[in-house]
């Protein structure tokens, strides 16, 4: 039981970080917050994203250019141009890696207001400290797990960011419902998202890219908005409502 819950914990709070503030902050500036709140949720994204830490900077790039050349042979992961989602991770690890370590020429559209706070990017994202996490993990479930198969969702807790991303990235392209028509192979997933928090509503997000609520139809409903007003009533956060509507 207790493995059980720290899985469920663990996808649902990585999840949480990267759709909230990799995703609909970085990349979409759905909402403004102050440089002491982006430095609480970098925070944030370091203990609950552990070892598969993503870089907000490089994310937020490489997630901009995954809209402007969506299904292009541009894009840094689509399943047109990609046998398998093997391939198509590793492709992206490797746009990914180019976006992190300033190897690539990206154009200033995709840089721009994308927070970067480059000495914790290094530090969370240090072979040593990735490390570091999976032992964590490894000593977790020696402690609490009670039969030899548990260990084996020890990989999906190294990797659980990339494990969210190629669900999307990968089978949201390929199978599932349509909204409305875009220039891509969006789709969404599930008429009822709560496995991936909201961000199953892939075709409804390529549609309207700044709306900061994923859910469209009145059964679509999105769990991270209603923590999203929640955040700007409090304070934490400004919804940019010039974008679209919420």
């Amino acid at each position: 039981m207790v493995i059980f819950l720290f899985f469920i914990i663990h996808w649902y709070s990585s999840l949480f970080f990267q759709t909230f503030f990799h995703h609909r902050y970085a990349a979409h500036k759905m909402f403004s917050m102050s440089p002491f709140w982006e430095k609480v949720f970098y925070l944030g994204s370091f203990i609950f994203q552990g070892s598969s830490y993503l870089s907000p900077y490089a994310y937020a790039v490489l997630h901009r250019m995954h809209h402007a050349y969506a299904d292009t042979e541009k894009d840094p992961h689509s399943p047109s141009y990609d046998d398998n989602l093997f391939a198509m991770m590793w492709r992206t690890r490797k746009v990914y890696n180019d976006i992190y370590f300033r190897r690539a020429n990206i154009e200033p559209r995709f840089t721009k207001d994308v927070p970067d706070w480059t000495r914790f990017d290094q530090f969370a994202s240090a072979r040593i400290t990735r490390l570091g996490w999976i032992a964590a993990y490894v000593a977790f479930y020696a402690l609490f797990a009670t039969s030899w198969w548990m260990f084996l969702l020890i990989p999906i807790h190294a990797v659980i960011g990339p494990v969210h991303g190629v669900i999307i990235n990968w089978f949201a392209h390929r199978y599932g419902y349509i909204n409305f028509p875009t220039t891509d192979t969006s789709k969404n997933l599930m008429p009822f998202d709560v496995f991936m928090l909201g961000e199953g509503y892939h075709n409804n997000h390529h549609k309207f890219g700044g709306r900061a609520n994923f859910g469209v139809k009145w059964y679509e409903i999105d769990p991270v908005y209603p923590v999203i007003r929640l955040f700007d009533k409090l304070r934490i956060i400004r919804l940019n409502r010039s974008l679209a509507p919420a």
